[in-house]
């Protein structure tokens, strides 16, 4: 066989065996990430971030910590955001809550059917304070992959806090929301409690199929080499 060539194999080789090795590696953070998720969900709930610490929340170190709020929900700024659920096909209902201080926090009250995404159809008692309970959620900026936020329209398929706002006039907004957990008291519509804490992690089984077309490749390669110096 030609020297350029099995150069060329060998590299595709490396190339293959350093992606099986960056995919263990993602492995072994996609781990660390899901236990640390399951923790902070499961621990007792803290004040939700100030204002002052608003900078310092990211999705790594603060995702999914159990958290509480309480103020005055701003009912007339809901925002509906499009939803797939475990209930069906849907909306999440968004509602910015303000603290005594005035910081905003928008809250994820939960999952309603199309028949009740207005709040006219919910008949829901408004009360003049509360206090929320839930997972602190990181902001979900401009849309998904398929479909981008069309504030104009009042159109909604991803949880951007900050484009929420904007569109209401409100103040800058805390930069995550608050995804209501489930109680005795919120049994109807909006369904809170919905937050999925089960995640995709394919990391093992792509690191196998980059080694195993490695080592065919290298397997192959030696055979057709085999058979060269044979002749």
């Amino acid at each position: 066989m030609n020297l350029s060539l099995l150069a060329v194999i060998g590299a595709v080789i490396f190339c293959l065996v350093l992606l099986g090795n960056w995919q263990l590696q993602r492995l072994a953070w996609k781990n660390n990430l899901i236990t640390a998720i399951e923790s902070r969900a499961s621990e007792p709930a803290i004040a939700a971030p100030h204002r002052d610490q608003w900078r310092a929340i990211n999705e790594t170190d603060h995702a999914y910590q159990r958290v509480s709020a309480e103020g005055t929900y701003l009912h007339q700024h809901e925002r509906i955001v499009r939803a797939l659920t475990e209930l069906g096909s849907g909306y999440w209902v968004m509602t910015p809550l303000v603290r005594g201080n005035g910081e905003i926090i928008w809250v994820n009250r939960g999952f309603v059917l199309p028949g009740k995404r207005f709040a006219a159809d919910r008949n829901e008692p408004e009360k003049e304070r509360i206090k929320v309970t839930g997972l602190l959620r990181v902001s979900e900026p401009k849309g998904t992959l398929l479909q981008t936020n069309d504030p104009e329209k009042n159109r909604w398929y991803s949880r951007d806090v900050e484009a929420f706002s904007r569109a209401s006039g409100l103040p800058e907004p805390a930069p995550f929301f608050i995804d209501v957990e489930f109680s005795d008291e919120l049994r109807e519509w909006p369904r809170a409690g919905l937050t999925k804490l089960t995640f995709r992690n394919n990391h093992l089984q792509y690191a196998l199929t980059w080694f195993a077309m490695a080592l065919f490749l290298a397997a192959g390669t030696s055979y057709l080499v085999l058979l060269v110096l044979r002749r």
